[in-house]
């Protein structure tokens, strides 16, 4: 068997990029390794990292004093230290490089302050703060299954210009595990081929004359015979993701019965995360159900096909959202969704429909 690898920044470090945007697998280290490159900024060029999650649930207390737990359990920061330090203590949002005393107090300065500690929901309180000495922005757990917040990339570029101010040195890391092929930050970064993407490879986006370039990299699994794998041996697609690095996906009712052209009562569209769904209201006796499937080609009649989608159409036959109807139509179609009666053609359907629902929820 082989040896069980963790995984390394050393492939996408080289093609220099501004942002790197870094999903896998779960535990896979790619915490790890971005914070190991954070330690070694510290002890090489005395720059700081920031630490930025989604809320500041995430990062109070222990649950930021536990972020760097393995490396000091693998002796790494006093490796890279020489012994100066040998552990790194958090408190009041900052992460202090220490040593402990006798009884296990950690003993630190200012001028250890290895870097801080940002929550999106609460910015407002960085802005009339300066970081001069940050150098490293991660901002872990980018990617989730469940909301995320309005205007989160705003609210992200809004915490990454706090930080970089006119400074044109600093590296940003976007961790994720594969919890959710849609997110907010894939459309408007442009990042259009992930879907696309297989583990192992690193895809670099350009933006027209800036210097801007964003790395993607689709890590590859760590091994797919790891010891502990059989944890994880049940029947259950979700799972895949945990041992291999697979997009997570949930169950979704299927079809439940065959039809005809002539049972389809009404057909309507969903435009969604650069996707057109259609969606065929259907009566078969004694079924009365939605069903849901990917179209391949485009919308024919766009001037008075039912039209639901993210962007702003001004056309009477388009809608935002589907759980604000505007005519007793919609309602009729609304009515499909709050009660369980929508079936989807895979579980990939299901879920680009789920993600459009739950922005819907939210009021997109």
């Amino acid at each position: 068997m082989s040896k069980y690898k963790y995984y390394s920044l050393s492939n996408i470090k080289k093609k220099n990029s501004t942002y790197n945007v870094i999903f896998g697998e779960r535990s896979n280290g790619k915490t790890y390794a971005v914070l190991k490159e954070a330690l070694k900024l510290f002890k090489d060029e005395g720059k700081q990292f920031a630490y930025v999650r989604r809320w500041q649930t995430d990062i109070r207390g222990r649950r930021s004093q536990a972020i760097f737990s393995a490396l000091e359990a693998n002796g790494e920061i006093e490796k890279i230290f020489n012994g100066q330090y040998t552990g790194v203590y958090y408190y009041a949002g900052r992460f202090y490089l220490c040593t402990y005393d006798d009884n296990g107090k950690a003993v630190y300065s200012d001028t250890d302050i290895l870097g801080f500690t940002f929550a999106l929901a609460d910015n407002e309180h960085n802005k009339s703060n300066s970081f001069p000495k940050v150098g490293l922005i991660m901002f872990d757990e980018f990617l989730t299954k469940g909301l995320y917040l309005p205007d989160e990339f705003v609210l992200f570029m809004n915490t990454v210009s706090t930080i970089v101010r006119l400074r044109t040195d600093v590296k940003i890391y976007m961790l994720g595990n594969t919890v959710n092929k849609f997110s907010p930050y894939f459309q408007e970064m442009g990042l259009k081929h992930i879907k696309e993407m297989k583990p192992g490879s690193i895809d670099v986006y350009s933006y027209g004359d800036s210097k801007l370039r964003v790395a993607v990299e689709y890590t590859a699994p760590t091994n797919k015979q790891k010891k502990n794998n059989f944890y994880f041996a049940f029947n259950n697609p979700k799972l895949a993701m945990i041992t291999g690095g697979a997009w997570e996906l949930n169950i979704y009712p299927h079809l439940p019965v065959k039809y005809k052209p002539k049972d389809i009562l009404f057909t309507y569209f969903i435009e969604f995360n650069d996707d057109i769904f259609q969606c065929e209201v259907i009566n078969k006796d004694p079924y009365y159900f939605t069903f849901i499937h990917r179209k391949t080609t485009p919308i024919k009649d766009t001037d008075n096909d039912l039209v639901y989608s993210t962007e702003y159409v001004p056309k009477m036959n388009y809608n935002r959202n589907i759980l604000k109807p505007t005519n007793q139509l919609q309602e009729r179609l609304k009515w499909f969704y709050v009660t369980d009666r929508v079936y989807y053609q895979n579980n990939d359907v299901g879920d680009s429909v789920n993600n459009y629902l739950k922005l819907c929820k939210q009021g997109l």
